[in-house]
């Protein structure tokens, strides 16, 4: 009897060393590289024990965890742009993380880990993200895209240093959704122009697009151009000089009957203009780009309380 106690206990000794000595399963590593799209959630797997890094093509401001007891962001100045994320725990685990740039851009991550005991499956070791060739942000009516707070300070008195500070762009947008009643301009592809600020030269013009027909559509990025007046011909358009857009962002690109989206451009004005030329914003809709609709900006955007 003592003689099978002693094999059996040879056999489960024998068996613990096997498995001890059984090498660990190497994960699947991957380099993963992606468009940057604020349209879409981006899905992290994680894995104990090894590190993903996130890196943008812009500077990060802030990293925001879900659950920062089961995961770990890091962010260092000496690396503007590079977000290393590990979990923090054995077990499988899942929670959600934003990226804010310091232009206000977003980006969301879903992290997933499938915990140690689990070998299987792949692991992002890093997941680098290129600049998009224009930036769009899609929100479902009025949300909020800005994920911090910033206080509205007064405008500076004309002549201090503070008149080439960058310009609030975020802002600018949250001031234009904030609009009930704008004055819209077209038939059945609407816009309406709204505040109009500058630095510069680099102006900032803030827009509502809203789909007064009955199926939908969708809107296709902004044109800003200076159309010459004809002397002749009841003030007809004559020529027309497209400008070049920096930049552009807009709460949702395909509008259902009677939706409302709300943008706001980026570009740099000429230094002047001759006085029959007269600056305008043109959007289109994707099936009717022949047909766009012309909304008149200031050439000189106001200053104060000036209307």
């Amino acid at each position: 009897m003592n003689k099978c106690w002693l094999f059996l206990y040879l056999i489960a000794l024998t068996y613990s060393f096997a498995q001890a000595s059984k090498p660990q399963a190497i994960p699947e590593a991957r380099i993963v590289r992606l468009t940057l799209d604020p349209q879409s959630v981006t899905v992290l797997h994680l894995r104990p024990g090894y590190v993903s890094c996130v890196r943008l093509p812009e500077d990060i401001s802030t990293v925001v965890l879900g659950n920062p007891s089961t995961f770990k962001a890091e962010h260092s100045d000496a690396e503007p742009r590079l977000v290393s994320v590990k979990p923090t725990t054995p077990t499988p685990s899942e929670t959600n993380a934003l990226i804010t740039t310091k232009t206000g851009r977003e980006v969301a991550l879903h992290l997933v880990s499938s915990g140690s005991a689990n070998n299987a499956g792949p692991v992002d070791f890093i997941l680098e993200y290129d600049r998009p060739r224009s930036f769009l942000i899609e929100a479902a009516g009025s949300s909020v895209i800005v994920s911090r707070t910033e206080s509205v300070a007064p405008q500076p008195a004309s002549g201090t240093a503070l008149e080439s500070a960058p310009i609030p762009v975020n802002l600018t947008l949250l001031k234009q959704q904030s609009l009930r009643k704008p004055h819209w301009l077209g038939k059945q592809l609407r816009v309406a122009v709204g505040p109009v600020t500058e630095s510069d030269q680099q102006m900032v013009v803030a827009f509502s697009v809203l789909n007064a027909s009955s199926r939908t559509i969708e809107v296709l990025p902004p044109q800003i151009q200076l159309t010459g007046i004809s002397k002749k011909g009841h003030g007809k358009p004559v020529k027309a000089e497209p400008l070049a857009i920096k930049d552009y962002a807009i709460t949702v690109r395909r509008l259902q009957p009677g939706a409302r989206a709300d943008a706001v451009v980026t570009f740099e004005r000429p230094s002047f203009k001759e006085s029959r030329e007269q600056m305008f914003l043109q959007i289109a809709q994707a099936e009717e780009v022949d047909r766009p609709v012309l909304a008149p900006i200031a050439f000189v955007a106001p200053v104060g309380g000036e209307r």
